[in-house]
């Protein structure tokens, strides 16, 4: 299975932001047990190249590392380079996307108009991400009529409450930052054990949408 097929299919994308790197492989795991496949790993996170090689070599057969909050062109190739399988940007940059298609990863820029969501998947983007998505399901089901070709994945917004309705907008994954996974400077057995509650929840929520 490809790492686009894994994405199109696990959907749920796990934003971790500025977690204690010591504690990134137990997090990870905690979520891959509760169903979440798909971790992000942003790159303005604590030893964030550090932290995508530990869950690879650790879990890399049951989670597909990202890294988020890419930039440029240098960032994505470090990340790819540590591991990671996809680039998430909050913006939409040229270089950013040619040199992770030219390295082998799946690019997912982020967007936030019809114009720069056209533009991404031109340059080649493998999904859009629509950032931010808290304006609701309504706009992103607005932007699916004309652009009904281009994959789409909402983030920055979306949670438990709205989730169904993203999805029956035509999303076909979810990015999810503080509403599932929180960056916390105490990883207890309570909270790993929370955290893979709430995935079964977000797994169960797309599941039955």
């Amino acid at each position: 299975m490809t790492s686009l097929q894994k994405i199109l299919i696990y959907k749920i994308v796990a934003i971790l932001r500025g977690a204690d790197p010591d504690y990134i492989v137990e997090i990870a795991r905690a979520l891959s047990e509760g169903g979440v496949k798909l971790l992000e790993i942003t790159l303005n996170s604590p030893d964030a190249l550090g932290a995508i090689e530990r869950v690879v070599d650790r879990l890399g057969d049951q989670i597909l590392v990202g890294a988020g909050t890419v930039l440029d062109g240098e960032a994505a190739a470090a990340a790819i380079s540590a591991g990671a399988k996809f680039i998430i940007s909050p913006s939409l940059d040229r270089a950013t996307i040619e040199t992770t298609k030219k390295l082998g990863a799946i690019s997912i820029p982020g967007a936030f108009t019809a114009t720069e969501i056209l533009q991404a998947h031109r340059w080649g983007a493998d999904i859009v991400k629509v950032f931010p998505a808290s304006v609701g399901p309504g706009y992103f089901s607005d932007l699916r009529g004309p652009l009904p070709h281009i994959p789409l994945m909402p983030t920055g917004g979306v949670n438990l409450d709205n989730i169904r309705e993203f999805f029956k907008a035509g999303a076909v994954a979810f990015g999810i930052g503080s509403a599932l996974v929180k960056a916390t400077p105490a990883v207890t057995g309570e909270y790993l054990q929370q955290l893979k509650t709430r995935a079964e929840q977000y797994i169960q929520a797309i599941t039955h949408a």
